[in-house]
């Protein structure tokens, strides 16, 4: 079947195309199976999995843990809110007193960038990196990918525009990565106030319209406004974003083709999209969640086909 190039999932950017397209087939296999009445197998009995949270999450964190039964690991969790990291305890003792338990592979999410690359340098197991701060969000890339081509064959030369607030966003900046590798057309829409100075250095374009956007792009991906790391207002108010950003069904209307709608979740209804759009023909939301453990069960899979 052919193994990863990399020895954890850290980041898109630390992957090539064959990664991508490897992690792909194997979760079109899975896909299958958890399509079937009996949804299990034991591809990875007695391997241990630390599911290591220091930041809330409830599709990425459900859906590991999903992904995780489905292959019949053993596995634990920790929830940064209820353990010794609040009584001072660093992450590398967290983590190595999680390692003397016997623990193959760590998925972690962390509110520090680069705490996932952290900790690859320091300790043995597979890592797994569920999002650290604003930096990346590798599976989340690859199952928005993943849908996208599921949903039109390809995704080289599909036109994907990016729309909300793009600074604070580790699912942009994954996306971009991934979807670039992978030959499509990015784009990303939001106010001046949260693009990133280094957009133009990814060899993105920035456009300021929503209307602008939507008729150029075959897929929108919609993300929240990441209000909790925002330190200063970088727009008047949700209300006015809402008017100027937020994506209607009135909006599609005035589009002369049809689009797909795309978000990560979880989804500010009324403010970046309605529900109308939410729940409409458009949207694929709910298959990016089911992708989700596919993709998840395929990297588990091949990392652990790492571990010595």
């Amino acid at each position: 079947m052919g193994s990863l190039s990399v020895n954890n999932l850290l980041g898109i950017k630390y992957l090539n195309r064959s990664d991508i397209d490897l992690i792909f087939r194997t979760a079109d296999n899975f896909k299958k199976i958890i399509n079937q009445p009996i949804k299990k197998v034991p591809s990875l009995r007695d391997v241990t999995i630390a599911n290591l949270f220091f930041e809330n999450s409830t599709r990425t964190k459900l859906s590991f843990e999903l992904a995780e039964k489905r292959l019949s690991a053993d596995i634990i969790n920790f929830s940064a809110g209820l353990s010794s990291v609040k009584k001072g305890e660093t992450l590398l003792d967290t983590v190595n007193n999680i390692l003397a338990m016997k623990v193959d592979i760590i998925v972690m999410r962390h509110p520090n960038p680069g705490a996932s690359i952290f900790l690859s340098r320091n300790i043995d197991a597979k890592i797994i990196n569920a999002g650290d701060g604003t930096h990346e969000h590798p599976t989340q890339a690859l199952l928005d990918a993943f849908s996208i081509k599921e949903k039109y064959g390809q995704i080289k030369d599909k036109k994907i525009v990016i729309v909300g607030d793009i600074l604070h966003s580790r699912v942009a900046l994954s996306n971009i990565y991934c979807l670039k590798m992978l030959g499509a057309k990015v784009k990303v829409c939001g106010p001046s106030s949260l693009i990133p100075k280094h957009i133009d250095g990814l060899d993105v374009e920035h456009i300021s319209n929503i209307e602008d956007a939507l008729q150029w792009c075959d897929v929108a991906n919609v993300l929240r406004i990441q209000l909790e790391r925002q330190d200063v207002n970088y727009f008047p108010s949700l209300r006015e974003y809402s008017m100027v950003y937020g994506i209607n069904n009135e909006l599609l209307s005035r589009l002369n083709k049809k689009i797909t709608i795309m978000h990560p979740g979880p989804i500010n209804r009324g403010v970046e999209l309605s529900s109308d759009v939410a729940d409409s023909n458009h949207s694929i939301i709910l298959d990016q969640v089911e992708n989700g453990v596919a993709i998840r069960m395929a990297v588990l899979y091949l990392l652990a086909g790492k571990i010595k």
